[in-house]
């Protein structure tokens, strides 16, 4: 079995078919969207797929020890997470094409108006080892 992070972005990914904010939706919209999320991680929850999955508060902050006496880094020059990343799914799959499967399956949650979002996902692999250096 393969470990993958499944990322759902806020934005930075390619923008989604059904492309409205969910501050934008209604309660009803939100309560499906949220269902079929939590169906999603009971049927791989049956499977022995699922491995861990949460969503993510948009409030943040950077942190970075930078020396005794010293406060810590809160902004930087990258973009900051929470406006990028809403929330994770980590899967254990038998095959990279399974989990090309479920990510897709995953990016059809309904959105506005219960129309699937088709929101791009973003696919990664556990490294299984450390990498190896070569000289």
């Amino acid at each position: 079995m393969a470990k993958y992070l499944l990322l759902k972005h806020y934005r930075g990914a390619p923008t989604p078919v059904n492309d409205a904010p969910m501050d934008q939706w209604t309660p009803e919209e939100i309560s499906a969207h949220m269902g079929y999320m939590h169906e999603f991680a009971a049927e791989l929850e049956k499977t022995g797929e699922f491995v861990d999955g949460q969503a993510l508060a948009p409030e943040g902050t950077f942190v970075r020890y930078d020396g005794p006496g010293r406060p810590p880094v809160t902004d930087g020059p990258f973009a900051e997470t929470k406006d990028l990343i809403a929330g994770w799914m980590v899967i254990d799959v038998d095959s990279y094409e399974r989990a090309l499967e479920l990510a897709g399956k995953l990016s059809a949650a309904p959105g506005k108006g219960g129309e699937p979002i088709h929101e791009w996902l973003e696919l990664r692999p556990f490294l299984s080892a450390p990498p190896t250096i070569t000289e």
